[in-house]
């Protein structure tokens, strides 16, 4: 069935409101699938904020993430310097309206608080550590290159001996030699 946009903004307004009535008891009440009025609350984009009227469609005015692992950088840096203005005893309420915990905001804070820390600059002389570990690999590399040698030596050493056969095995006596 097709509805009205006035239709559907005055079933929106209803849920959208303080203390609004659930999207179940309005399909109830009024016959339409409550399917369709989770739908057309969602697509209409309304912020329920205590003290703030919820009209759909207002420009500037969108929903949240559902969850703070979605938000993006700038709402996560938006919410930690707002948490700073905020009073200990209004936390609570600012983290709730805000859908996130006091320790994912303590993560933010730090993330932002290391992103702004000077970056470590590597001394230019290398360590005690890092001249052996250099050491020890020149010395790895030039024992791989000799075994290779060595292993490369054992196998035309073989080469040989199938082609030429042993010093002291007898010649072949077909050929008299």
């Amino acid at each position: 069935m097709t509805y009205t946009e006035g239709f559907k903004s005055n079933m929106i307004r209803k849920m959208a409101r303080p203390n609004g009535i659930s999207a179940s008891a309005l399909a109830k009440e009024s016959g339409v699938p409550q399917q369709s009025l989770s739908r057309w609350l969602r697509n209409a984009n309304v912020v329920d904020e205590p003290g703030n009227s919820s009209i759909p469609n207002e420009p500037g005015r969108t929903m949240p993430p559902k969850r703070p692992q979605d938000m993006s950088a700038e709402a996560k840096l938006k919410i930690v310097m707002e948490a700073e203005t905020v009073a200990d005893d209004q936390l609570g309420a600012f983290l709730r309206r805000n859908g996130i915990h006091e320790a994912q905001l303590r993560e933010w804070r730090g993330m932002m608080l290391s992103g702004l820390q000077k970056p470590v600059k590597p001394s230019s002389k290398p360590s005690g550590e890092t001249r052996r570990i250099n050491e020890l690999e020149k010395e790895l590399l030039r024992k791989d290159k000799a075994l290779a040698e060595a292993a490369a030596i054992i196998i035309l050493k073989k080469k040989v001996q199938s082609i030429w056969g042993d010093e002291g095995d007898p010649t072949d006596k077909k050929s008299g030699r």
